[in-house]
């Protein structure tokens, strides 16, 4: 039985294969009572093998099942996960969603070429936000996408930002109701009723209290001082 501490909660991953404790290892802990309790049957693993696009090991498939299961429970939690990339810049952090090959990669890349010591990624691609009694924070987590882009930390989460690709770099505030459409493409939507509840009343908290803007960015430098100083100065540039 695997015991990790991710998000402040106490999680129990009954695994069968060695590839979840591998990729848990900065979150091992040890507790009496488990928050979240996952264990993934043969048939998921079989199921997810079908329907993903590519050839994976029955280990990393067992790993992606696990997240999902837990992704369902963490509403209840005041938790969701969310698809983006979370890069930390002078102690806030910034979340970066966008369809896949749009270049969320390279703009994170950009971010800690560009401000160094001043930067790091909490994660790359499925970090965690909680709602707390400071707000809404960023949590670092195992799974953070191909690169390996991640710490055992936190920070509070100062913007949402959706990328375009543009010739020009230019960031803009966008309104709620063109950050819910944006938002439900990025997170994972609980099916359970008194869940998907939660999540909405979540999703909500987080769309009221936190700026979303829309970056149009190419990959040149200036695209991470352009996004940095629209979201510090809450502004269009």
């Amino acid at each position: 039985m695997l015991q990790i501490r991710v998000a402040e909660l106490n999680i129990e991953i009954d695994n069968a294969y060695p590839y979840l404790a591998r990729q848990c290892r900065d979150y091992l802990a040890t507790f009496e009572r488990a928050d979240i309790t996952v264990r993934v049957t043969p048939e998921e693993i079989e199921e997810e093998g079908r329907v993903n696009p590519y050839s994976l090991s029955p280990d990393y498939l067992e790993s992606v099942c696990a997240y999902r299961q837990i992704a369902f429970q963490l509403p209840l939690f005041g938790a969701i996960v969310f698809h983006a990339s979370v890069v930390e810049c002078d102690g806030r952090a910034y979340a970066f969603a966008a369809h896949s090959g749009t270049g969320k990669s390279t703009h994170t890349r950009l971010w800690l070429r560009v401000f160094g010591d001043r930067a790091r990624v909490i994660n790359g691609d499925k970090p965690i936000f909680r709602l707390t009694e400071q707000g809404w924070r960023a949590y670092g987590t195992p799974w953070c996408g191909k690169e390996k882009w991640g710490e055992n930390a936190s920070s509070p989460l100062a913007a949402l930002c959706f990328l375009e690709r543009s010739p020009r770099n230019r960031i803009a505030p966008i309104g709620n109701d063109e950050a819910v459409n944006r938002l439900f493409g990025q997170v994972l939507m609980p099916s359970e009723p008194e869940t998907a509840d939660r999540f909405f009343a979540l999703l909500d908290d987080l769309i009221q209290n936190t700026p979303a803007y829309l970056l149009g960015c190419n990959m040149e430098p200036e695209a991470a001082e352009v996004a940095l100083a629209g979201m510090q100065k809450g502004e269009t540039i």
